[in-house]
């Protein structure tokens, strides 16, 4: 059976910090609405590992980062109001800017960051930092005249440079660290750093995107070698979902802030789909897909995801058992779409209109039985 266990009550975000620091694991996956205090937890959380005064000493040690909606403060559009011509984004220098840019240089890695974001975008808009990591600018090259240069980027493609900025960064941290023996690394700044604390990288995602990112950003976890530990807090029900699977994690947590503006912090075990009803958010985005006929190979890995969750739930040790009668073929069927060497990139086309039919058959089938009646008692 399931377990909900409460641990934290009626504290301050302070003594919410000092118990994710106090549980010492390698992953705290955390999710809370938006306006609870994701971000301030994250301020409190380093104010914790890393303080100011700490900070501000020229040798100090690199002990913490983190990625927050401060961290895309540091990146100001100026759009040439005048002439309307020279649009460009300007960092602002400060620890984070400087220790970014200057270290990927120096382990030529800068490039990835192009590469990230436009493997997340899957646009043809190409950034270009100039170097001395004062200014960034948009283009879209086609090649000729049909280039168009310092393009103004929306805010969703703003937020998704900014964080393959951080991206690449703890990327060539966590294959530095991986080196065990100090002496060896081509860097040391890193030897001290002990936390990773990500808050909402994905407000402004789409839904393949969105479960690209998380998987990779998952597999980098687990890639991580070194006694780094890594903090995640989202709004997202469904980042959260991956992460949690794709993480193979055993519990996770919910922030909520209480009327006495307090904070709760709640450990879920087991279905962490039964803990935030994500049975009815898959099923609600699996419906409008087959409702707008626009089901897309990422369907398939909702549509099992909720298979798997549904089956966990119910204490079945297959999630192919819940199947209809021909079990082999829609297993096949879905492993074809949903394995992971499928999960973030083009190797299997896209649905045919029978395979998209097959989703609707077996969604309908997962609702309409038994299976999932029982789980949502």
């Amino acid at each position: 059976m399931n377990r909900v266990i409460i641990y934290f009550m009626g504290l301050s975000l302070t003594g919410i910090a000092e118990q994710l620091k106090n549980n010492n694991k390698k992953v705290q996956l955390i999710y809370a609405f938006n306006g609870v205090g994701k971000t301030r937890l994250s301020r409190e959380f380093k104010e914790l590992v890393n303080p100011k005064h700490s900070e501000e000493e020229d040798n100090s040690p690199i002990k913490f980062l983190y990625y927050n909606a401060f961290t895309e403060d540091l990146f100001v559009w100026d759009n040439d109001l005048d002439g309307d011509e020279n649009r460009k984004i300007i960092i602002q220098p400060n620890n984070f800017t400087n220790l970014a840019f200057g270290f990927l240089k120096e382990q030529g890695q800068d490039g990835n960051i192009a590469n990230h974001f436009k493997h997340y975008t899957h646009s043809s808009i190409t950034p270009k930092i100039n170097d001395d990591f004062s200014e960034v600018t948009f283009s879209i090259l086609r090649g000729g005249d049909d280039s168009i240069n310092n393009i103004k980027i929306s805010k969703g493609e703003e937020s998704n440079f900014v964080w393959c900025i951080f991206y690449s960064l703890i990327e060539q941290i966590v294959e530095v660290l991986n080196i065990a023996d100090a002496n060896d690394r081509s860097t040391n700044d890193f030897d001290h750093l002990e936390y990773i604390f990500i808050d909402d990288p994905v407000t402004s995602l789409d839904e393949n995107h969105l479960i690209e990112l998380a998987v990779d950003l998952a597999q980098l976890i687990k890639n991580s070698k070194s006694e780094v530990k890594f903090i995640i807090t989202t709004h997202n029900p469904l980042f959260y979902n991956v992460l949690y699977n794709e993480l193979d994690l055993k519990n996770g947590y919910m922030l909520e802030l209480q009327d006495d503006n307090t904070y709760k912090l709640t450990e879920k075990k087991g279905d962490s789909n039964k803990c935030f009803s994500y049975h009815l958010f898959l099923i609600q985005t699996i419906k409008k897909a087959i409702d707008s006929n626009n089901v897309q190979k990422y369907h398939f890995i909702l549509l099992r995801n909720l298979y798997e969750k549904t089956a966990n739930f119910l204490g079945y040790p297959k999630w192919s058992e819940l199947l209809p009668d021909d079990k082999k073929l829609y297993y096949n069927r879905i492993i074809q779409f949903t394995s992971h060497s499928t999960l973030s990139n083009e190797i299997v086309a896209e649905p045919t209109e029978p395979e998209k039919q097959t989703v609707k058959f077996l969604l309908n089938h997962l609702i309409n039985n038994k299976y999932y009646k029982e789980s949502s008692k």
